[in-house]
């Protein structure tokens, strides 16, 4: 009995986690939100990610936002911002720590969001209802719309909501740019990483190496503006083929979900690597954490900038270093590495990747991190 226990889990952990076509496909007064589901291709975005929640409105408030006729891609951004980058069942809604909480939609991982633009705020209000209201939203012009029932919980899996009217904000209903219009330094630039964009600018060799894997897929990393500002007296010492090679270091060239990177993890490959140079880095999860290390730092994901397939930017507080180019980091970065980390992205400070003392060559290594069926597996062992 243990083993075909075992046997369900493994199979639970390796397959199809939800549908949630499936799901909304036995509430026919959801219909319409759900047919748009998979007209924007949202629905393929909510399957293949590990934590979930989706706040679906019945047919006559889509039929409200439909009479709008906004195009398509506008359609995606608002539906974006009926889907959370965390799990709310209705127990947690009800049990909001100070009675409410602030939350990333799809919408924000869009890149097409600025500043607080695709979060909404969730409030446990009195009477046992519960409210949602898109931080940038109107507050004059939209009603806040409330939890109306559970639909579909798999615990920290996926929740599938009903709420009572649709949520959107100017920055949503603004005219969407088409793929083909998507320019990566700009979206650093204007998402908070213009120092790294500036680097790349700089370096036109790296900059098109980076444009060149947008279709077939790309996962960047990019250092904060206070990291690159406390690494520039060192990246200036570096020659041009170091410069290149370093930011190259923080792109890998395929796509990763922040789920995917959290329950994979493991060596990745980047667009430095060639030949016998590896300039690669190991991702593993650390509780709700991302790290990202090399042998001479480890850096955190501090926020997401772009998280639509094929790309996926991730801002982090450090400047990775890669062994092919570094042997140790000086004294006071590693100081830094032992003291308490920011507080969250917009703490992140100047002190990052301190770059006093020297460098030295040296050539690295990594550590492989066991995935989520090596665990399984080796439990089936046993049994």
């Amino acid at each position: 009995m243990k083993l075909e226990f075992m046997i369900l889990l493994l199979l639970a952990a390796t397959g199809d986690a939800h549908n949630v076509t499936r799901i909304l496909a036995s509430h026919p007064s959801l219909s319409t939100f759900n047919q748009y589901l998979t007209t924007t291709h949202l629905a393929d975005e909510i399957n293949r990610r590990d934590t979930i929640t989706v706040c679906a409105v019945d047919n006559a408030a889509m039929a409200a936002l439909l009479s709008h006729h906004f195009p398509l891609p506008t359609l995606t951004n608002i539906l974006s911002l009926h889907i959370f980058a965390d799990y709310f069942g209705s127990n947690k809604l009800h049990q909001i720590t100070k009675g409410s909480t602030t939350t990333s939609s799809l919408f924000q991982a869009t890149g097409e969001a600025a500043g607080t633009s695709g979060y909404v705020n969730i409030t446990d209000l009195k009477g046992g209802k519960v409210g949602f209201t898109p931080v940038d939203a109107d507050a004059a012009d939209q009603p806040m719309a409330t939890f109306v029932k559970s639909i579909y919980e798999l615990p920290y899996n996926i929740s599938v909501i009903q709420i009572s009217s649709i949520l959107t904000s100017p920055e949503a209903e603004a005219p969407a740019a088409a793929p083909s219009d998507f320019n990566l330094i700009s979206l650093l630039a204007r998402q908070g990483c213009k120092s790294f964009s500036d680097l790349l600018t700089a370096q036109r060799s790296a900059a098109d190496a980076f444009a060149a894997s947008v279709d077939s897929g790309l996962t960047v990393f990019c250092p904060s503006d206070g990291a690159v500002k406390s690494f520039a007296p060192s990246y200036k010492n570096l020659t041009a083929a170091g410069k290149a090679s370093l930011l190259l270091y923080h792109g890998a060239p395929e796509y990763n979900s922040l789920g995917m990177l959290r329950s994979g993890g493991g060596l990745v490959s980047t667009l430095a690597t060639e030949g016998k140079r590896k300039f690669d880095f190991t991702v593993r999860s650390d509780g709700d954490e991302v790290k990202v290390e090399t042998e001479v730092v480890t850096a955190t994901i501090k926020g997401t900038l772009i998280d639509r397939d094929p790309v996926a930017v991730y801002k982090i507080d450090r400047v990775l270093l890669p062994t092919e180019l570094f042997k140790t980091a000086p004294a006071e970065a590693r100081e830094e590495a032992d003291a308490p980390g920011p507080a969250g992205d917009d703490d992140v400070t100047a002190d990052e990747n301190s770059s006093s003392g020297g460098w030295r060559v040296a050539s690295g290594g990594g550590i492989v991190a066991l995935s989520t069926f090596a665990v399984v597996f080796g439990v089936l062992l046993v049994y």
